[in-house]
């Protein structure tokens, strides 16, 4: 365990620096306490893990910014209100598990039972529609079904976070479906 003194002297050192490795060593003797805390909240192994590294890395602008004199309360409370507002956020955004939804309709995604394929007209008509799709559903469904990328590689491709691009995809994929209905038949 780190002094007192050391700490204030790896702070200080830090918030000078920027070097990772001091702010690792400060924060390593906290692991296993943030890892409590958030385990605390959430009730879940892997999400406590991914929080414990989560709240170091927020920790790389915090501390720059912010002039801590106790960093184990600091540190405590910064913790404790990630996994709060996280908590939070999660409630306020309805998640369903997409493996479950992964196929909306096998018509949709093959509407020909025939082997040659489809047809130029369906092919138009869709790239068309593909067009009316605002710019995040149209990116995410074009990597993930014309280039058939997976969620991971759509999501670093375009910057947006996972549940993002499975919501894009989901809402793209729905107006896709609802322009090609709305104009198979004119």
């Amino acid at each position: 365990m780190v002094s007192a003194l050391e700490e204030t002297k790896l702070l200080a050192k830090y918030r000078e620096t920027g070097d990772l490795h001091l702010l690792g060593k400060l924060y390593e003797p906290y692991m296993p306490l943030i890892y409590g805390l958030c385990l605390k909240y959430y009730k879940d192994e892997a999400k406590s893990e991914d929080a414990v590294m989560e709240i170091f890395e927020s920790l790389i602008t915090k501390l720059r910014a912010h002039e801590v004199s106790n960093f184990k309360s600091w540190l405590y409370t910064l913790a404790r209100n990630h996994c709060l507002m996280d908590l939070r956020s999660a409630n306020r955004i309805t998640t369903i598990d997409i493996d479950d939804h992964l196929v909306e309709s096998d018509a949709f995604l093959h509407p020909y039972d025939g082997t040659e394929g489809i047809p130029e007209e369906q092919l138009a008509l869709m790239e068309s529609c593909l067009e009316t799709l605002n710019r995040e559903q149209q990116m995410c469904v074009r990597l993930f079904y014309l280039e058939q990328k997976c969620y991971r590689e759509v999501a670093d491709i375009t910057g947006f976070d996972l549940n993002k691009v499975k919501s894009h995809i989901q809402n793209g994929k729905r107006n896709l479906k609802i322009c090609m209905e709305k104009n198979r038949h004119e």
